[in-house]
């Protein structure tokens, strides 16, 4: 029989879970490394039924060399096989195999060769191993200078799990980092009002105006009350007009205008979010 710490050991470098784990070694006699092959040969069994299921965790990783970074989402369905060393390696070379390659699309870096083997079919044999759906569920790459970035641990004891990357227009990385934990912490979706589409802003408007009514507000204070809460809403979505947490007097537009530094695009991926 297996000892518990045998069990544990090869949970730790595959991910499977602890009876798959047991079952393998006892199968295997203790031999470590044909226990390996046996969690390979069940688990890939197993990759297809597991299509269908919903990979909600993970991790966010960030690379960058030279003038080119990459900020990548790598989904598995629990923070267990999140947190092994394996995982966080996977996304650490799919991330700079996309920063290598220059790919900005999934579909093309699951096609890209990783060591030999597509992207996708390396995917599908650590699917296999680690027993969970794992899927590239997004990454941005970002080429040009002045590349910054702020990656979050909910968890100490898990990797990152949200991530922001940021480009300015110079070089200014203090400013760029507050503005990455700016977007880490109110998530907005543009960069400036000229950003948001115009039937997003004609959306609120409508929203705003038939929740007035509803509220029985007069006639005479309608257009006030609409403009008051579409301004509320830019303020939510567009970083330069919300306020930094850092200091709520100023806005993150009124930041970068001291500074003389404007925010050319960013990306934020929180696991499990859209």
């Amino acid at each position: 029989m297996p000892s518990a710490g045998d069990v544990k050991k090869l949970r730790d470098l595959t991910g499977a879970g602890m009876l798959d784990c047991k079952k393998a070694l006892d199968e295997a006699s203790g031999d470590f490394d044909r226990a390996v092959e046996l969690l390979r040969i069940q688990g890939a069994k197993g990759v297809g039924k597991r299509e269908g299921r919903v990979a909600s965790n993970g991790l966010v990783t960030y690379v960058h060399e030279g003038q080119s970074a990459v900020l990548l989402e790598l989904a598995c369905e629990t923070d267990f096989v999140a947190k092994t060393a394996d995982f966080q390696a996977l996304a650490d070379r799919v991330a700079k195999l996309a920063l290598s390659q220059n790919i900005t699309d999934v579909d093309a870096l699951y096609a890209a060769d990783l060591g030999g083997t597509p992207v996708r079919q390396v995917l599908d044999d650590a699917n296999a191993t680690m027993g969970e759906k794992i899927e590239v569920r997004r990454f941005a790459l970002y080429q040009g200078a002045n590349i910054e970035h702020y990656l979050h641990k909910s968890d100490p004891a898990l990797p990152p799990t949200l991530g922001v990357m940021v480009q300015t227009n110079t070089h200014a990385p203090h400013i760029a980092k507050d503005v990455a934990q700016q977007v880490a912490a109110m998530s907005p979706l543009y960069v400036s009002r000229s950003e948001v589409p115009a039937d997003a802003i004609e959306r609120e408007r409508r929203v705003a105006e038939e929740t007035a009514r509803e509220e029985g507000k007069p006639a005479a204070a309608m257009q006030k009350i609409i403009d008051g809460r579409v301004a509320s809403y830019l303020k939510e979505v567009v970083l330069d007009e919300q306020p930094w947490v850092k200091d709520p007097k100023q806005t993150i537009g009124s930041l970068l205008e001291t500074n003389a530094v404007s925010v050319e695009r960013f990306a934020r991926f929180r696991v499990g979010q859209p």
